[in-house]
């Protein structure tokens, strides 16, 4: 996610246009992963790391069907959940993590996955990005999260010069202040359908007057 080139930062006053925008066409911003309880939230969350949404929600029906909850996963086979989750990216490590965070979820926590940051991040294969996803996306957390979407959108719209996601999601905190589960989703729905990272779709764009990096798209 590092970048070598300055970008212009954007103005106080275009930031909370940025933000008054982002919000008015993303007003109801949820995240596309299928689940139906928090348990599969955290499964689907930890599978979608460097994997599109759509192939976790192609994965996750079967998945869910043989280890409909923690107790079940933790006594999971790992070359099974493996052969389970074999076309999502890095399915040896994930499928080892979510065994492990299943039996942890059971010794631990009683069997009840914790709604605290601090406790999500003691699970095995969860690292911040995931909890905040989780917490934002179930309990609507005023948090941010920064995948790769967020982290490209940021920064075409100067609200981050940051060179990595953490520093990038203290940026848009401190900049944002409030609505960040909101702003989040928002961010991330924009970047995978109009802001993309090739070919982005700028005649469908409604930040085209804020975009610092427009003049580099309309010479290719």
């Amino acid at each position: 996610m590092a970048r070598s080139k300055k970008v212009k930062l954007a103005t106080r006053k275009e930031i909370e246009e940025i933000k008054k925008l982002l919000l008015e066409h993303y007003p109801d911003s949820v995240t596309e992963l299928h689940y139906r309880n928090l348990y599969e939230l955290l499964v689907s969350v930890m599978l979608s790391a460097q994997c599109t949404d759509k192939r976790v929600n192609i994965i996750t029906p079967a998945l869910f069907e043989k280890y409909p909850d923690p107790a079940a996963l933790a006594q999971a086979d790992v070359e099974e959940v493996k052969a389970l989750i074999r076309t999502c990216s890095f399915f040896n490590n994930k499928a080892k993590n979510l065994v492990a965070m299943a039996k942890m979820v059971m010794e631990r926590y009683g069997g009840e996955i914790p709604l605290d940051e601090k406790e999500l991040i003691k699970l095995p294969g969860v690292g911040q990005k995931t909890a905040h996803v989780v917490l934002i996306e179930y309990t609507g957390a005023n948090l941010m999260a920064v995948d790769t979407h967020v982290f490209r959108v940021a920064h075409r719209l100067g609200l981050s010069d940051a060179t990595t996601a953490k520093g990038t999601e203290e940026d848009l905190v401190r900049k944002f202040k409030t609505d960040l589960h909101r702003l989040h989703q928002a961010m991330v729905l924009f970047g995978r359908y109009i802001c993309k990272a090739v070919k982005p779709e700028c005649d469908k764009c409604f930040l085209t007057q804020y975009c610092k990096s427009k003049e580099s798209f309309k010479a290719k």
